[in-house]
């Protein structure tokens, strides 16, 4: 071929390249904005819409529909690679599930052609919290650009990564706030928060699903982007309140949760820092890093288990779609390892106040994404050596692990052992059931025991959801206040779903065991709670609904649990006894229940609360005969409305003597009422920053349940636990001719409590 043919067919190349790139529609043609402009949201409609015309104009981008949402919309993934990649993609995929089991790459010959020959891939999720409306938006921008841009930049991220784009991981909240906000935009009502729950179920807490599995869209994304691919990175797009920092990013703050491999914790360090140094290099200010969160739980990092590192970003949040003016006086100083108004070795350049807008937030995200997806081209090579690194030590075994976890079969609690069986299986953990009884540990095990080795890749997803949390004593200074987790301390499925987990130092041959499927799970509600004769069940849906409102109602309708919800206005007309023999109030405080939202934040048939004619409605309802299910801090609101002779015993304590937040306790049980009845006289607690330990003055009062004595704590974090050591948990009143039932702590802790639900659903009975 000569110099002047090649030229040519170069020329026709680069020719074709930039006429594909010209029939990619931008984003202002097809919403008539661009994303991240005040005051204009797009919706998932036609963001979806966006995405299909992506994918049809540019050969660089697919889109698939992973499945649909809660509420029936579409849950769509985007592939960006290269088209030359694209082309390969199968043979990409298979290169990149060899480097995730060790075990079948048969040796140093065929890893150095894996590790060659592989891509990185990254998985970026957005808008996961729907009022944190920026990623939605920055998703459309990002992907324009991948799709159509033939900067070098852009072009060594297509030619070295594999992106798995989740838009977001919340389609319907994102349409309901987008949908909300443009009704009331140039009104008195701009930016007002929104009287429901932003995902159907279980509003902000959908991003700490991540080892229950128990909504739709975490399934999807689990099954679908996460263990079909096995990311070496993810990147979570959030944002934050909006009185500090611009934007976060790792390194997270101590405590790392101990299974999770070193060699990920110091690859997010360096990703986190290479993030903050590119923005802050191209002049944005308020980077911080190794402030505010840490990396303890599960519940809320998947990929850590899976040999990928999870990026966190957190982005200050403005009024939706609406700026604010933010003053020095405002940002508020001294919070977690960092000063707002001070610089530091990790926030190195203080933003010092101003507008703030969401084209500062879509900004921000946006050129942090690149950044991520830039360091994860440049070092294609250590991304994918650090991943097939952590699987290699997995399958190798830890010192610190046992040699097998055995969950006995026999038990009585089928449910709470299928939805242990299915934390692990669909976390990509084998599980074996044996066909015959063997020794271990020189214990006893019989036919259909379950094994879990822990000799395989994902052995630290098993570890860490089947042992006891032991969390770190962690203080402000010595002697002090306790260092905040960011989220709860405990996760243990033994006690959780009430089944007996054991840890055996040998290991557990598999040899003529059968590898189990991912189970489903089914509770059977007591007979009294259905059929003829069933009580008639209500729950307050007030236009504050708390997210234990919404994890009941998922919990009711997942076993087909009949109830109505009832707003305040439904309370407010009375008659309920007419209609219902029980009343639920999930945890809500007293002022919420009682007022609501206040005239002229929203319009008039969402304020106003319960108000005088609910609480005399509810009155009326159980001294005729109902019976009021109250829940941790709804309690104060029932103890007020009758007088009750109870109150909280540790409300007045100060942190350093009292403190639990999120952990699992011991329950004692008292036998002969309807709300224990059937159990066993020992369960667990589900106790958090909002539970209760009652102080019963009332000698009629009678007490159902109590917090363990001696040293309540199971796992987790307790300081003080000789404060609910012995104190009743679950109390009962009459009241008139009705009672009222207290439960001290949650009983329906994120749909996760298998133990305590027996209870809930006993109180339902009358």
């Amino acid at each position: 071929m000569t110099i002047r043919t090649f030229a040519a067919l170069a020329i026709l190349a680069l020719s074709a390249t930039a006429s594909a790139a010209q029939n990619v529609p931008t984003p202002r043609s097809h919403f008539g904005f661009e994303p991240g402009e005040d005051r204009k949201l797009a919706n998932w409609t036609e963001l979806t819409s966006y995405y299909e015309k992506l994918a049809e104009t540019s050969p660089r981008v697919t889109v698939d529909t992973l499945g649909t949402t809660t509420m029936g919309r579409p849950f769509v993934m985007l592939t960006v690679t290269s088209e030359e990649n694209q082309a390969r993609i199968e043979e990409l995929h298979a290169i990149q599930m060899k480097l995730a089991d060790p075990r079948r790459v048969s040796g140093p010959a065929e890893l150095e052609r894996l590790l060659e020959q592989g891509k990185t891939v990254v998985l970026i999720t957005h808008q996961i919290h729907s009022t944190e409306v920026g990623g939605g938006q920055t998703a459309a921008r990002l992907l324009h650009r991948l799709a159509s841009s033939d900067d070098p930049k852009v072009l060594d991220i297509l030619d070295n990564v594999i992106l798995l784009d989740v838009p977001s991981l919340n389609p319907d909240g994102l349409q309901w706030v987008a949908d909300w906000y443009r009704r009331f935009v140039g009104t008195g009502y701009e930016g007002a928060p929104m009287p429901w729950l932003y995902h159907y179920y279980v509003g902000h807490d959908n991003n700490r699903d991540w080892y229950a599995f128990t909504q739709q869209e975490t399934i999807l994304t689990v099954q679908k982007a996460h263990n079909a691919w096995h990311p070496q990175i993810v990147h979570d797009i959030h944002q934050m309140g909006g009185s500090g920092a611009r934007i976060f990013f790792p390194p997270y703050i101590d405590p790392w949760e101990p299974n999770i491999d070193p060699s990920l914790t110091t690859a997010v360090n360096q990703l986190g820092l290479y993030m903050a140094a590119e923005l802050t290099t191209q002049g944005k200010k308020g980077v911080v890093v190794g402030a505010q969160y840490d990396a303890f739980t599960p519940a809320r990092a998947y990929q850590h288990y899976h040999a990928g590192a999870r990026i966190l970003s957190e982005t200050a949040s403005a009024r939706l779609a609406s700026p604010v003016t933010v003053t020095w006086e405002d940002l508020d100083g001294p919070r977690r390892a960092y000063h707002s108004g001070q610089r530091s070795w990790n926030y190195a350049a203080p933003w010092e106040g101003g507008e703030w807008g969401l084209p500062d937030i879509v900004d921000y995200q946006d050129s942090g994404a690149m950044a991520l997806l830039t360091n994860a081209a440049r070092n294609r090579r250590y991304w994918l050596e650090t991943f097939y690194g952590v699987g290699k030590r997995a399958v190798d075994g830890w010192d610190e692990w046992p040699g097998a976890w055995v969950i006995p079969g026999g038990q009585e609690n089928r449910t709470g052992v299928d939805y242990a069986l299915r934390v692990l299986t669909m976390g990509d953990v084998e599980v074996y059931r044996s066909r015959a009884a063997f020794q271990a540990d020189g214990i006893s095990f019989p036919a259909g025991s379950y094994i879990v080795p822990m000799n395989q890749p994902y052995a630290s997803w098993a570890n860490t959801m089947l042992e006891i949390q032991e969390y770190p004593d962690l203080r402000e200074y010595p002697g002090g206040p306790p260092q905040r987790p960011y989220d709860v301390t405990a996760h243990t499925l033994g006690y959780l779903m009430d089944v007996e987990t054991v840890e055996v130092d040998e290991a557990v041959s598999v040899a003529g065991a059968e590898r189990i499927a991912i189970p489903d799970f089914h509770f059977e509600l007591p007979a009294r709670l259905s059929g003829r004769g069933a009580p008639r069940v209500a729950m307050l849906k007030s236009w504050q609904e708390p997210m234990e409102a919404g994890w009941t109602r998922w919990l009711f309708d997942r076993y087909g649990m009949k109830y109505d919800t009832l707003h305040d206005a439904d309370v407010r007309a009375g008659g309920l006894a007419d209609r219902y023999d029980v009343l639920i109030l999930q945890s809500q405080d007293t002022r919420s229940l009682r007022e609501g939202y206040r005239t002229g934040v929203l319009p008039e048939e969402y304020t106003g609360g319960l108000g005088a004619q609910g609480v005399a409605a509810i009155r009326e309802f159980v001294n005729g005969g109902g019976r009021l299910v109250a829940i941790e801090e709804s309690v104060d609101f029932a103890v007020e409305t009758f007088d009750l002779g109870i109150h909280n015993a540790v409300e007045d304590l100060p942190s350093q003597d009292f403190y639990i937040p999120g952990s699992i306790l011991r329950l004692e049980l008292e036998p002969g009422n309807d709300v224990t009845e059937g159990l066993e006289t020992e369960t667990v607690a589900w106790y958090a920053r909002s539970s209760r330990a009652f102080d019963v003055t009332d000698p009629d009062i009678g007490i159902l349940a109590r917090y363990g004595s001696g040293d309540p704590l199971l796992s987790g974090w307790v300081l003080g636990g000789d404060h609910v050591a012995g104190m009743p948990a679950i109390v009962e009143a009459s009241v008139g001719r009705g009672s009222v039932v207290l439960f001290g702590f949650q009983p329906n802790y994120r749909a996760q409590t298998v133990a305590t639900w027996p209870l809930l659903f006993n109180a339902l009975r009358r």
